[in-house]
């Protein structure tokens, strides 16, 4: 199935949704950072909630940052998306292993634990928009669903997933969001609380074979769902060899002189894709004159 998701719209545009599967996206980021079954799942989530949330920026050149500092083993995780279906992310600890939880899953929550979950969007202002929330689960979904109602007052249905096989590669991977707007009546917003309670987990959806635009029917069709746009998503980073360098220099003058002392190269790996970077002493001693 192609990775991809859909905009749409429900009650007259009371309310308006988002659906993303995203197996082969988050199958490239467990490669690339060679994630245990937990931090997969955990990162996973993310980078599919960051994907559906960054398509909501207005210019190609925006970007919509949810980074989430936690207590728990897994010590933090960060996703990055534009408004055209990119995405890229990390975890602090990626070889994290844990049992599974209570109900027999993979515990992303005990993985992250208590926290604080932070909303970045970067629009081309001197300063970024920066919305907080603690953490009220650390299952990511419900946690998000905590910040839209608390920080931008969005009554908000998220649900995310990732499903992984016994080889550690995954399996099925996606989510929803589904958003009353404002003037949605008490009525409708009861009848949609109905809708999505009475639901399957997202994974079993998914590996049933429905398809974004299925899900969202199976919730909205009765409120006269209708889909307004469809791009396809993928793991993308921007990272080169000139980026990484602007970041070398940024260390410092001192720095980058003990690093030429040990006569040696220099090697930096970005943490969102995992490439790597070799400065050579001689390239580290003609950015001496551009570092402070």
């Amino acid at each position: 199935m192609d990775n991809y998701m859909i905009r749409a719209t429900a009650a007259d545009g009371m309310i308006r949704a988002f659906a993303a599967t995203t197996r082969d996206v988050i199958e490239e980021a467990r490669t690339r950072h060679n994630l245990s079954p937990v931090a997969c799942a955990a990162l996973g989530r993310l980078m599919t909630a960051t994907l559906m949330m960054g398509w909501d920026m207005k210019s190609e050149s925006d970007l919509l940052t949810v980074q989430i500092q936690c207590d728990g083993p897994i010590k933090g995780l960060l996703a990055t998306a534009d408004n055209s279906g990119r995405v890229k992310g990390y975890v602090n600890h990626p070889d994290v292993m844990l049992p599974p939880n209570d109900k027999g899953k993979l515990d992303v929550g005990g993985a992250l634990d208590l926290g604080v979950l932070s909303v970045i969007r970067d629009t081309g202002l001197k300063e970024p928009y920066v919305g907080q929330t603690i953490l009220i689960s650390g299952e990511i979904a419900e946690d998000l669903a905590y910040y839209y109602a608390t920080s931008e007052q969005v009554p908000s249905s998220v649900a995310l997933g990732v499903l992984m096989n016994r080889d550690n590669t995954v399996r099925q991977s996606g989510g929803f969001i589904i958003q009353l707007m404002p003037g949605a009546g008490d009525e409708l917003a009861e009848k949609l609380e109905a809708k999505i309670q009475g639901l399957k987990s997202m994974t079993a959806m998914l590996d049933e074979g429905l398809s974004p635009e299925e899900i969202l029917k199976l919730i909205l069709d009765e409120f006269g769902l209708e889909i307004n746009d469809r791009t396809q998503v993928q793991f993308y980073c921007n990272c080169d060899k000139a980026r990484v360098e602007k970041v070398l220099i940024s260390v410092g003058r001192q720095n980058l002189e003990e690093m030429i002392g040990e006569d040696k190269p220099v090697e930096l790996v970005c943490h969102f894709c995992g490439r790597k970077y070799e400065f050579t002493v001689d390239e580290m001693k003609a950015m001496l004159d551009k570092a402070k």
